[in-house]
């Protein structure tokens, strides 16, 4: 039997690193394929209610229209639940589809994991 985390385009973890914060780590590759993967480790992380729930994406290899649509309906459920949303990214790859598709004010993003959970509680933006 092969394994199919080996074959799988995108991996998504869900971690609690402090009590009322979901982190979800997303790598790989966020197409029309793998998007519904990305919404649902996103409503997965939100069942969690957490008060603030932050996106790692610096592990994304490609980030497609769908992704983008993805996270801004991630940022919209996030918004309706009174949950903050904030991405941690620094790549390039993440950014400027962001940039040009006019998301990227959208969103609060930071550089680093401990970045984004360092503001936690405080009004960053």
């Amino acid at each position: 039997m092969t394994d199919p985390s080996a074959e799988d385009p995108i991996s998504i973890q869900i971690e609690e690193p402090m009590p009322g914060t979901s982190l979800l780590r997303v790598a790989g590759e966020v197409d029309m394929l793998t998007s519904p993967m990305l919404r649902d480790g996103v409503a997965d992380a939100l069942a969690l209610e957490p008060r603030l729930l932050v996106i790692e994406l610096d592990g994304i290899e490609f980030l497609g229209t769908s992704g983008l649509a993805a996270l801004f309906e991630a940022r919209d459920e996030a918004s309706r639940r009174g949950c903050e949303l904030r991405l941690v990214c620094s790549s390039r790859r993440v950014l400027r589809p962001l940039e040009i598709a006019g998301l990227i004010d959208l969103f609060k993003i930071a550089e680093s994991v401990p970045g984004a959970l360092a503001g936690a509680g405080s009004d960053s933006g």
